[in-house]
């Protein structure tokens, strides 16, 4: 398949899947070709298909919604590795390996740092790997994840996303769980504006 990305630093795969547009990506180490796929969200076959080529070693997972899980009791018995992911969430299989904010998880010779993100579930997780952030359902173009009018979650995911996501370069990649790209650079001149419309 093309790659989303594909550098002497890292190659990044980003396969959609299901109607809610969610995005699957693959995390692949250049030299090794060891891979991580983050999140099981819809269509086994499509993400098990995106990552010929690829030795997968893991599953991370960014949050414990149920459009983020379909698929991942499949791709874990597949792929038959182990799944990462924060206790805070719950999950339709065990987790192999519950992760903490500033965990690193290995795959060939790069590794992806945990960044513990709660607001739109208490478990969120981003992955960050070099200049490359997964930022499941935490970070989109425009805005932070939807906190359904909880503003508590709201204030969570806000000192989240200022403390840990804007404190990145400017030129960082952000990859969310839904559509398109953008980076860090792209949205922090507006934090202030989604401060003031409390979503």
């Amino acid at each position: 398949m093309t790659h989303h990305y594909d550098g002497d630093d890292l190659i990044l795969r980003k396969i959609g899947v299901g109607e809610m547009g969610n995005n699957v990506y693959v995390l692949e180490c250049p030299e090794t070709h060891e891979a991580l796929v983050v999140d099981g969200c819809f269509e086994a076959d499509a993400i098990i298909a995106g990552t010929v080529g690829a030795h997968v070693v893991g599953i991370l997972q960014t949050h414990g919604h149920h459009d983020h899980v379909q698929a991942l009791t499949e791709i874990r018995d597949h792929f038959d590795v182990p799944v990462y992911a924060h206790a805070a969430d719950d999950y339709p299989v065990p987790i192999s390996n519950e992760i903490a904010d500033g965990d690193m998880i290995a795959f060939g010779r790069r590794e992806a740092r945990a960044l513990h993100t709660p607001g739109h579930t208490p478990g969120g997780i981003c992955f960050l790997t070099g200049r490359h952030l997964i930022s499941g359902d935490t970070l989109f173009p425009g805005g932070p994840g939807n906190t359904r009018g909880d503003r508590e979650a709201f204030e969570q995911i806000i000192s989240a996303i200022e403390t840990k996501l804007f404190t990145l370069p400017d030129n960082t990649a952000v990859y969310p769980g839904h559509g398109d790209d953008t980076t860090i650079g792209t949205e922090k001149p507006s934090l202030e504006e989604w401060k003031s419309r409390g979503w």
